[in-house]
């Protein structure tokens, strides 16, 4: 058989996608859509890779070709969830940008009151992040490291500065908890619930939202700090 012949009849290698193939990557954005809503209604337990795929209009084998298996499209829901949040990067470019640090805990308040009363809120994507933080999965640990606890990070010497003591010092921790909780508890509680509960509130004012937890946090933050110099 001449080399000429063996080249032909050699199988041709699979041949993946251009990266800037649109194809692709509507395939994969509309994934990760049917996906984030499929996780937001039933849990990472209970969702299944075949609903998942008939939602998205994607062959079966979508899963496995783009994230590896339901586990890898669970972790990049979360990843893009955060993301929709607030980012890491914009977080940190917010903060950059303030003067001061009573600018900066406005700017950081600021940016999830926007995200509270926007479109985000009605959406998979609060839904998705209340399931991981109330019952994490295996993929909690990733997004601890690499979303949770960055922002914290950029969080902890605000607060630290505010109250004029070291970023390891407990009380500095404290405050971060109590500025964090009520954001947590608007961002993945029931909207209609907290609507009828407080309806007053002002869910569709983002300057309202805003004044009330930094009022709330700066005079926290003072209570907190005075019993810390003490």
């Amino acid at each position: 058989m001449s080399n000429s012949t063996a080249l032909r009849r050699r199988p041709k290698p699979r041949k993946t996608p251009p990266l800037n193939d649109e194809k692709p990557q509507r395939t994969r954005a509309a994934l990760l859509d049917a996906a984030g809503n499929v996780f937001a209604e039933k849990g990472f337990d209970r969702a299944t890779g075949k609903e998942i795929c008939e939602r998205a209009g994607a062959n079966v084998a979508a899963i496995n070709y783009y994230f590896g298996g339901i586990e890898g499209l669970y972790a990049a829901v979360l990843r893009l969830a955060h993301s929709r949040v607030v980012s890491v990067d914009h977080l940190q470019a917010v903060v950059t940008r303030e003067p001061n640090a009573r600018s900066q805990l406005e700017a950081i308040l600021g940016m999830l009151a926007r995200v509270i009363t926007g479109p985000a809120s009605s959406s998979w994507v609060f839904r998705v992040i209340g399931r991981e933080i109330v019952a994490p999965s295996r993929a909690f640990s990733e997004m601890r490291d690499k979303e949770i606890f960055p922002k914290l990070r950029i969080l902890r010497p605000v607060v630290a500065e505010l109250m004029e003591l070291p970023q390891d010092h407990p009380s500095v921790g404290r405050a971060c908890i109590s500025i964090v909780g009520p954001c947590i508890l608007l961002l993945i509680g029931d909207r209609r619930f907290l609507r009828q509960a407080f309806p007053s509130f002002g869910f569709d004012d983002p300057d309202t939202v805003t004044q009330h937890l930094l009022s709330f946090s700066l005079a926290g933050i003072a209570a907190i700090a005075r019993a810390a110099h003490k």
